[in-house]
C-alpha cells in the first residue's frame, strides 16, 4: 500500500506539479475526517504519517481507567496491561485504530476530500503559472467560436478571447495559432480566468521584445507606442548606445523583423520614430512621412501648433484624422495642425511667406487633440493607402 501510494504521489508530482508534502498534508486531514465521520469525533485521534515510505498510523489515546464509562476516550486497566503491563492508572495508552475498519460513508469521504485537495491544487499550480505571464505575451491555439467570443488553448488552460478585445476584421480558423497579450489573471473557484488580447498596445510592445534583440537586451527602449488595432501602429524608440541605430535595430535587414510583426498582426502598418525629449522634434517625428515646416510646443499646456507646407496637410492629418491623432497619443501632446496658407491667414506666418527662400523650420514644441478632428471635416483630404510600403513602418525624417 505505501509502495502504491509513493509511486501514486510521484506521478502526482511529476505530471500536475503538485508536490507529496501537500498530498501527504490531504491524506492526514482526509484520515482525520474519516475518523470524525465513524467515531463522531476525533478529539483523541491521531494520524501518523512517515514522509519518506508513506507507511501510516492511526491511533486513539484512551486514558487507563479501573472502569470504563467512555469506551472512546477510555480503556480497561485489564485490556492496558494486555498491551503492555506497564501500564498503570492514568496513563494515555494509544491505541491503533485500522483504518479498513472505517464505514463507506467515512471512507468515500476522505476520498473526496483527497479529490478536492487534488482539483484545487491544479488550479492553483495553473492560475500561479499563467499569473506570472500577466503582462506578457502567450501563443494560444484556436479553438472554437462561443457566440462572437473565441475559446482559446493556452496548453494547461483556456482562455477566451472577447469582442471587445478582438481585432475588427480578423477571423480566426480552428487549431490555428496565434499570439495573444494577458491583460489580466483571475483566481476563481472555477480555476484561472485569462483575460487575453489582440487589440493591447503591449501586445506590440512585447512582440518587439521577442522579435529585436537589442530591445529584449535593453539598448534599444520602446518609449511609447500608440495603436489603432488592425489599422496602423506608431512607436517611438531610443537607444541606450550611440553606436545602435534604434529605428534601423526594430526594422531589420531588409525590414525582416518588422515584417514579422506586421504579418503577426495581420499586415497591421508600423511607423518607427526616433524618440527625442525635445518635444518638437518628438512631433515632427511622430507626424511622419508628411513633412514639417515648423513646430511651436508648449510643454507646460502640453499643446502644439505645426505648420506644414500645403501639398502635404492631408498626409499629415491622416485618412480620417488617423495620423494626426495616432501623434497625439504618442507624444502627449493636444497638436493643432496648419497648412502653410492657413498659417499666413492666421499670422502666424509673414504675409511674404511664400516669397522667402526655403529654410529649415524652427523648432520650439508642440497640439492635436484624440477627438479635434471629427470624420467629416478632412474627409477630401484623407490621403489614399498608396504610401511607399516602407513608410508604412519606417521613420522617414531625417534623425
Amino acid at each position: 500500500m505505501s509502495t502504491e501510494l509513493m509511486e501514486a504521489l510521484t506521478i502526482l508530482e511529476q505530471e500536475k506539479d503538485i508536490s507529496k508534502e501537500t498530498m501527504l498534508d490531504a491524506i492526514e486531514n482526509s484520515l482525520m475526517n474519516a475518523c470524525k465521520n465513524h467515531f463522531k469525533k476525533a478529539d483523541n485521534i491521531k494520524v501518523v504519517m512517515d514522509r519518506e515510505t508513506c507507511d501510516f498510523a492511526v491511533y486513539a489515546e484512551k486514558t487507563v481507567v479501573e472502569e470504563v464509562e467512555d469506551p472512546e476516550e477510555e480503556i480497561s486497566l485489564v485490556n492496558a496491561k494486555m498491551m503492555d503491563s506497564k501500564y498503570e492508572l492514568g496513563d494515555v495508552v494509544q491505541v491503533p485504530i485500522d483504518s479498513k475498519s472505517f464505514g463507506r460513508i467515512a471512507t468515500q469521504n476522505a476520498k473526496n476530500l483527497i479529490l478536492q485537495k487534488i482539483r484545487e491544487e491544479e488550479r492553483k499550480v495553473v492560475y500561479d503559472q499563467y499569473f506570472e505571464k500577466e503582462k506578457d505575451i502567450v501563443t494560444g491555439i484556436v479553438q472554437r467560436y462561443v457566440g462572437r467570443n473565441i475559446s482559446i488553448d493556452l496548453g494547461k488552460a483556456d482562455a477566451m478571447l472577447t469582442e471587445n478585445e478582438q481585432v475588427k476584421g480578423e477571423v480566426f480558423k480552428p487549431t490555428e495559432r496565434i499570439k495573444l497579450y494577458v491583460v489580466e489573471v483571475k483566481n476563481t473557484t472555477k480555476g484561472p480566468k485569462i483575460l487575453v488580447s489582440r487589440t493591447h498596445p503591449e501586445l506590440v510592445k512585447r512582440l518587439f521584445e521577442s522579435e529585436v534583440t537589442e530591445v529584449k537586451d535593453g539598448i534599444v527602449e520602446i518609449k511609447s507606442i500608440a495603436r489603432e488595432a488592425g489599422s496602423r501602429t506608431k512607436i517611438a524608440v531610443w537607444s541606450n548606445d550611440p553606436d545602435v541605430d534604434p529605428v534601423g535595430a526594430c526594422v531589420g535587414m531588409n525590414g525582416q523583423r518588422v515584417n514579422a510583426i506586421v504579418n503577426e498582426l495581420r499586415g497591421e502598418k508600423i511607423d518607427i520614430i526616433n524618440w527625442s525629449d525635445n518635444p518638437a522634434i518628438l512631433i515632427e517625428n511622430a507626424l511622419s512621412p508628411a513633412k514639417v515646416i515648423s513646430v511651436a510646443a508648449d510643454p507646460e499646456e502640453k499643446t502644439a501648433s505645426v505648420i506644414v507646407p500645403d501639398y502635404q496637410l492631408s498626409l499629415a492629418i491622416g485618412k480620417e484624422g488617423q495620423n494626426a491623432r495616432l501623434a497625439a497619443r504618442l507624444t502627449g501632446y493636444k497638436i493643432d495642425i496648419k497648412s502653410e496658407t492657413q498659417a499666413i491667414e492666421s499670422g502666424e506666418l509673414p504675409a511674404n511667406y511664400m516669397d522667402m527662400p526655403m529654410e529649415e523650420g524652427v523648432f520650439e514644441s508642440d497640439i492635436y487633440e484624440d477627438d479635434v478632428y471629427e470624420d467629416d471635416v478632412y474627409e477630401d483630404d484623407a490621403y489614399e493607402d498608396g504610401i511607399d510600403e516602407e513608410e508604412s513602418y519606417g521613420d522617414e525624417s531625417d534623425e
